[in-house]
């Protein structure tokens, strides 16, 4: 581990993910003061922001465990939002699949939406040789450790300052507008342009679906577009 930290790609994957840290933070703070107003108690909101690291589950769960929902409706309802977490690991298994077991979940728990961004504009492809492949860990390490702590500590000040943070301030959209960068910044041929606008057409269109399956149903249909347009486009770069 101490290689990994000494490695160049670590610092470059925590300058870069520093780039959309604030956003995060911003996001991070306002998930911690929805936490403390849920009505659960502090030991849980603490242990939820510590060891969930997931943000979008956590404001998709806070409103049902609130209202004293069957424990199955949160459980279905977290394991809808971060269905997407199912294309990642099927794209980043190449990435991984050389590293032991415990490896492989240290470094998955700090795969978030960003990180995966970031990693996968970083590194096209997979790396074969081992110093590309240390890089690589190196790179995910990095960018994991930075946006931990861009998530959880401010996730930690929101439920310690929630009386004086106004849930109406709507910080959290600032993590959002930091995606969206990152995500624009990808698009970078017809493929890709088409799985964005076909995505989000699709998450608009299927808002009113519960559990937050229209995040299931726009990666569905962008992929389901790709592949029909792959055929034609055979030559392109996807």
């Amino acid at each position: 581990m101490r290689h990994l930290l000494r490695h160049p790609e670590f610092r470059v994957g925590a300058q870069e993910m520093a780039s959309v840290g604030l956003g995060l933070a911003a996001w991070g703070l306002m998930t911690g003061v929805a936490m403390a107003t849920s009505g659960m108690s502090t030991v849980e909101v603490v242990l939820m922001a510590v060891l969930v690291f997931a943000g979008s589950s956590q404001l998709a769960a806070l409103p049902l465990l609130a209202s004293g929902a069957p424990m199955w409706v949160v459980l279905a309802t977290s394991f809808c939002v971060n269905l997407r977490f199912v294309v990642f690991s099927a794209h980043l298994r190449p990435y991984m699949m050389h590293l032991g077991f415990w490896r492989r979940v240290f470094n998955g728990y700090f795969m978030a939406d960003m990180n995966y961004a970031l990693l996968t504009q970083r590194f096209p492809q997979p790396a074969t040789d081992p110093a590309g492949r240390t890089a690589q860990e190196a790179y995910i390490l990095g960018g994991g450790v930075l946006a931990w702590c861009s998530w959880v500590l401010p996730s930690l000040a929101g439920i310690a300052l929630a009386d004086a943070i106004p849930v109406a301030w709507g910080l959290g959209f600032a993590g959002i507008l930091a995606l969206l960068g990152i995500t624009c910044s990808m698009v970078s041929s017809r493929l890709r342009v088409v799985a964005a606008g076909v995505a989000g057409a699709a998450a608009v269109a299927a808002f009113a679906l519960p559990f937050k399956l229209n995040i299931l149903a726009a990666i569905a249909a962008a992929v389901a577009a790709c592949l029909l347009m792959e055929k034609s486009l055979p030559s392109e770069k996807t």
